[in-house]
């Protein structure tokens, strides 16, 4: 299948950067490397791209999509090892990192990863199809109580408890091997009354993708990584896709500005607060709605974005 997967946000994005010709780029989740391409195209062959992506099929598409360019770096990883990876690159600083936390169109059809609630598909969804961990075990080991929390805290899902009972109940008589095996679990598991708004699985799924991927746990500490490895001035642009993801960064981009404790009639700070830079748009941006007619991904992506000091 040939990987496609239209950039969210591209025109806010490039602008969010700040492109400086010479200067050199990380995209840490490069994919079918849509906006690395136009980044590269501002970059007008006089500076450099790190492309990063957990998943080698990704990076095979990127590279034949940015064959033209030879100022790239393509390296297979997870951009939550940013500062290992710069480092050996030899790379002290860079001018601006890209992040898309969203899963990718390809991913999503893709029969075999097993990312989406429709068809009948296997029970995979890993990005990283060399680690272990795979949604097929999620489901088939983990504890009643473990499923219900992770359902709740990633997926925010009402009725966790009920679904992670009856995953229990119907593995007592077998292995739940595809998606559309737990679709029917988690149908049976909600009332009709809250089936009204969205797929009834969406949350679930979205929950277990986020477990078997490790997506939200380190995201504070990467976040932090991409300012150090910033230089003064630098930009790191951020796209989410749910609301856990948009807080998490939220949170760290506050952090990060700085936040002092100290009483306000003090003169000047005692409290020992680091400010390493600035939020550049206090509210998320989000995509047009003619964005969002035309992409249906676009309708829950909201972008922030931090210049280091």
């Amino acid at each position: 299948m040939e990987f496609k997967h239209k950039p969210v946000l591209l025109k806010e994005c490039i602008e969010g950067l700040n492109i400086k010709k010479d200067g050199i780029y990380v995209d840490g989740t490069l994919g079918g490397a849509g906006h690395s391409k136009i980044i590269l195209e501002e970059l007008k062959g006089t500076g450099k791209l790190i492309g990063i992506d957990r998943d080698e099929e990704a990076l095979r598409a990127a590279k034949q999509n940015l064959q033209e360019y030879s100022n790239v770096e393509y390296v297979y990883g997870n951009h939550d090892d940013i500062k290992r990876i710069l480092e050996e690159l030899n790379i002290q600083k860079v001018d601006g990192i890209l992040l898309d936390l969203g899963v990718s169109s390809y991913q999503l059809d893709e029969r075999e990863r097993g990312f989406s609630y429709l068809g009948d598909n296997e029970l995979d969804m890993r990005m990283d199809k060399k680690q272990k961990l795979t949604a097929k075990e999620i489901v088939n080991t983990y504890s009643e109580e473990n499923l219900a929390n992770i359902i709740y805290k990633y997926g925010e899902e009402k009725f966790s408890r009920k679904i992670a009972k009856n995953i229990c109940e119907y593995r007592k008589k077998k292995q739940i091997e595809t998606t559309k095996e737990l679709v029917e679990i988690i149908e049976k598991s909600i009332p009709s009354f809250a089936k009204k708004n969205g797929h009834p699985a969406k949350k679930t799924f979205q929950a277990i993708r986020i477990e078997v991927n490790n997506e939200i746990e380190p995201l504070r500490k990467t976040i932090e990584d991409c300012i150090d490895s910033l230089k003064p001035g630098g930009r790191l642009c951020i796209i989410t896709f749910h609301s856990l993801e948009d807080r998490a960064v939220k949170n760290a981009y506050i952090q990060a500005q700085g936040v002092c404790t100290c009483p306000k009639d003090l003169p000047y700070c005692i409290c020992g607060c680091e400010e390493k830079g600035k939020i550049i748009n206090k509210k998320p941006i989000i995509a047009s709605k003619i964005e969002q007619e035309e992409n249906s991904r676009a309708k829950s992506a909201k972008l922030r974005i931090f210049e280091k000091n």
